[in-house]
């Protein structure tokens, strides 16, 4: 047999290497469809491996590459394997949650306790800023807790989706303790994925200037676009204003267990002071490493597995012993957690699987001799063109992650070990483009999936027009500073 480590593809460290990534975002383009369009890109790099189209070309070698060495490889990796973990666990624990009725005696208690339509708002904002650990979790839990309280203030559904989904994805993606940095940090392999994420945190000033935008306009009361006529309409009695609208008649949801406030935050809490933990246990903070140090060098892929796993057997318990749900009942939110899950969990393993094929091609040494030529301008002009590519790949697949787990890859063979400066940068060009709604953002997106968690959670029908415009706003902000700012190489090799 011959090992992977002793044979080298004809078409190593050529421009072949770059096909497999290349086809896949342009197929992601061209179908809107991110998972057959990573299987594709796998494919080929498979048959590129085995010398396809050329003598010598080994059908078996290139089985055994896509399924051995790249789906199994992958799949047997510790670090992977700790991050799908903690997404089933998050799967599982928001299912929990769900059932014991923890977010419908939240939303009750508000009910009461708020006062005005500016309340409203800020109260959605508020609590949306506070569950950063997953954006869909954020939108699930958000607009189940806040419709019954905007409703009685007389806020627009589109008004409310708007909140939702503009604060979901902008918090997670600044927040180091998420699924999303889970995911990037997964991306950046042979790096330190975590303390990268980190760097790129003051770069994200599209999700800044969201959430900065969002307090503004409710306190000041300012709408315009289509919004402003939802609201005006609101205020009249219709929440909806448009003809379609599906949720019209729709009855509140059914709560199994007997929830109270405390169902909700209490897991919560302990979800994020758990992960928050088991992240500097692994940087050695037990073992006499400062805080700081510590988590910078933590282990994002067993920290969050551990925090996860101990914050779900501390919920079960601690709905068990309240007698909020049984422990038969809190079981049978595992297969529904992970369902939710199979989405993320698939697009993350076939943009592993592709990484390892461009990878055994060769791509990140021909990327780095390219590149390693290249100097001034066209170097400076890297990043915007990631931000370009991520924009129009997210609006055209609808998935923040299989962005990420196409270009952040192209990013690291790149600059890794070349130039780290303008790798956090462009990074966090990638995650910037995904949410600059002028292409790729999330909340225009027609057929991104929290963009339909928000809208079936908030009961209205689409809310892209309304949102347009608002977010139009942070996009030109955003573009403004990111030109100035973001990439200080570009603006010194034109100086």
């Amino acid at each position: 047999m011959i090992l992977a480590a002793e044979y080298v593809p004809s078409m190593y460290a050529t421009v072949w290497a770059l096909v497999p990534p290349v086809v896949a975002i342009v197929l992601a383009l061209i179908t809107k469809e991110v998972y057959s369009s990573l299987f594709v890109g796998i494919v080929i790099g498979g048959l590129f491996y085995g010398n396809a189209f050329q003598p010598g070309f080994s059908a078996e070698r290139s089985v055994l590459h896509i399924f051995e060495d790249g789906l199994v490889g992958v799949l047997s990796d510790s670090d992977n394997v700790g991050i799908l973990i903690f997404l089933v666990v998050l799967g599982v624990m928001v299912s929990m949650m769900n059932k014991a009725g923890g977010s419908a005696a939240f939303g009750e208690w508000a009910s009461e306790h708020i006062k005005t339509r500016i309340g409203a708002q800020l109260s959605a904002i508020i609590l949306g800023v506070l569950i950063f650990i997953d954006d869909y979790f954020n939108c699930l839990t958000v607009g189940s807790v806040m419709r019954p309280v905007t409703d009685k203030h007389q806020v627009s559904r589109a008004k409310l989706a708007y909140l939702i989904d503009a604060t979901a994805a902008p918090v997670c993606i600044i927040a180091p303790i998420s699924s999303w940095a889970a995911a990037v940090t997964g991306f950046v392999k042979g790096e330190d994925g975590f303390s990268i994420f980190i760097k790129a945190i003051p770069y994200n000033y599209y999700a800044l200037f969201t959430i900065i935008a969002m307090v503004t306009l409710v306190v000041l009361q300012v709408d315009f676009g289509p919004m402003a006529k939802h609201e005006a309409n609101a205020k009249k009695g219709d929440l909806f204003t448009t003809g379609d609208r599906p949720y019209a008649e729709a009855k509140q949801d059914v709560i199994k267990g007997k929830g109270k406030v405390i169902d909700l935050v209490f897991p919560i809490l302990v979800l994020i002071i758990s992960c928050i933990i088991g992240m500097i246990y692994t940087g050695g903070f037990f073992d006499g490493t400062g805080f700081v140090d510590a988590f910078a060098g933590s282990d994002a892929s067993i920290g969050l597995m551990l925090g996860s796993f101990f914050a779900l057997i501390i919920t079960i318990c601690f709905y068990s012993i309240r007698r909020v749900l049984s422990f038969t009942d809190c079981c049978n939110s595992i297969p529904e957690g992970f369902k939710a899950m199979v989405p993320a969990i698939l697009i993350l393993t076939f943009a592993w699987t592709l990484k390892t094929m461009t990878e055994s091609l060769g791509a990140k040494e021909f990327v780095a001799g390219l590149v390693g030529g290249v100097s001034g301008p066209l170097l400076g002009l890297f990043p915007a063109i990631i931000f370009l590519v991520g924009a129009f790949l997210a609006f055209a697949t609808g998935t923040s992650w299989g962005t990420f787990g196409i270009l952040i890859p192209i990013v690291v063979n790149i600059f890794s070990g070349t130039n780290h400066t303008m790798m956090i940068i462009s990074i966090s060009a990638c995650m910037a483009g995904y949410h600059h709604h002028g292409i790729g953002r999330s909340s225009v997106q027609p057929h991104e999936s929290c963009i339909h968690t928000a809208s079936v959670r908030s009961a209205c029908g689409r809310h892209i027009m309304p949102d347009l415009h608002h977010s139009r706003l942070c996009q030109k902000s955003g573009s403004t500073v990111y030109n100035r700012n973001a990439y200080p190489d570009w603006n010194l090799c034109w100086n």
